[in-house]
């Protein structure tokens, strides 16, 4: 749904390109599905990829490891996780990286899905935001008020899981599922009284709008994000090398975010519009905290508890066993899932 012009354009338009990998339902950028965004590689064999703005495609160029490619990566760019989602299961993208939640929808839905690869990062970003005046200082405190959530997101869980260690239900609040442009707006106009969303949102809405943070996803949620690929894919031996080689690429590349943040930050504030500081903060906030781990048992059953509380609530259709929907084969020596996330000290 395309946003509303009622927030500041400087503030919504970076937003509105940005909708990331946790995001929730909207659809992809593009009629009918991924908008190409060019080709990258050389040889006989195509991987193609489902990305979103500012996503892998950005991260790998900059880091170099686009470079000599031994095959070519077809680009689709989404708006958010459950519509590339879609296109996995239709066949149309081979691959894609989203967060710890669009693939609990997806597979609710009995999509042709396989979980190939994960990463760890801080949820310091993951957050509940409230203005800076709000009398709202604890969680317990949302019962009775209305809170933005993009629906199916991380933040979704997020909310659901922070709500709950405060003795809360969904009943106990009023949601609004707005995808986070139109989140901002409300936020910004006091129609909501808190807003659950994820970086670099979070880290736009302390800079720019009069937000603080009244709760973050941390010992709340799992801060895991996945590449997830086409069964069809994995099944065909050249694609399944291609899709090893593309998952150890994507693992140097968030390697090297670490090491030169600003360089990235920079990077990925010309592709997205994000201001310069804005995306430094998301990305020792967040972005930069990303360390490979494999996707072992732990993951599962972390992945398992989205599954059942989701379920719980009726929120997807059915319960279901995430294991069936993982294929360990590029575990290799990755380290375990709850290998801590990388640091920079406290976010600026």
């Amino acid at each position: 749904m395309r946003a509303r012009p009622v927030a500041p354009a400087a503030l919504l338009l970076p937003l509105t390109l940005l909708l990331a990998a946790c995001g929730g339902s909207s659809g992809a950028a593009g009629a009918g599905g991924g908008a190409g965004s060019g080709t990258d590689g050389k040889g006989s064999l195509t991987l193609n990829v489902g990305d979103q703005k500012g996503g892998y495609e950005a991260l790998l160029r900059a880091a170099g490891e686009l470079d000599d490619l031994p095959y070519k990566i077809k680009w689709s760019t989404f708006t958010s996780g459950p519509p590339l989602l879609e296109a996995v299961n239709a066949g149309a993208v081979d691959v894609g990286g989203v967060g710890n939640t669009p693939p609990v929808f997806a597979a609710a839905a009995k999509s042709k899905i396989k979980v190939i690869a994960g990463t760890h990062s801080s949820s310091a970003g993951e957050t509940v935001l409230v203005k800076k005046g709000s009398p709202l200082k604890r969680p317990v405190q949302l019962k009775g008020r209305s809170i933005a959530v993009a629906q199916g997101s991380s933040a979704h869980y997020q909310l659901i899981a922070t709500l709950k260690k405060a003795g809360l239900t969904p009943k106990d609040v009023t949601l609004n599922y707005l995808q986070p442009a139109d989140a901002l707006a409300a936020f910004t106009r006091g129609k909501v009284d808190a807003w659950a969303v994820w970086d670099p949102y979070t880290s736009q809405a302390l800079d720019q709008a009069d937000a603080r943070v009244l709760t973050t996803g941390q010992g709340v949620v799992n801060g895991l994000g996945f590449q997830v690929a086409a069964p069809a894919a994995l099944d065909d031996k050249k694609k399944s090398a291609a899709l090893k080689d593309y998952t150890d690429r994507v693992r140097r590349a968030q390697n090297w975010v670490f090491k030169h943040p600003d360089v990235w930050a920079k990077a990925w504030a010309k592709e997205t519009g994000l201001p310069d500081k804005v995306a430094l903060d998301a990305v020792k906030r967040t972005r930069g905290t990303a360390v490979a781990v494999a996707v072992d048992k732990g993951a599962i059953a972390s992945e398992q508890q989205i599954v059942d509380s989701f379920a719980a609530l009726k929120l997807i259709p059915r319960s279901f066993d995430f294991g069936e929907f993982v294929d360990p084969r590029f575990n290799g020596d990755l380290p375990p899932s709850s290998t801590a996330p990388r640091t920079y000290g406290k976010a600026q």
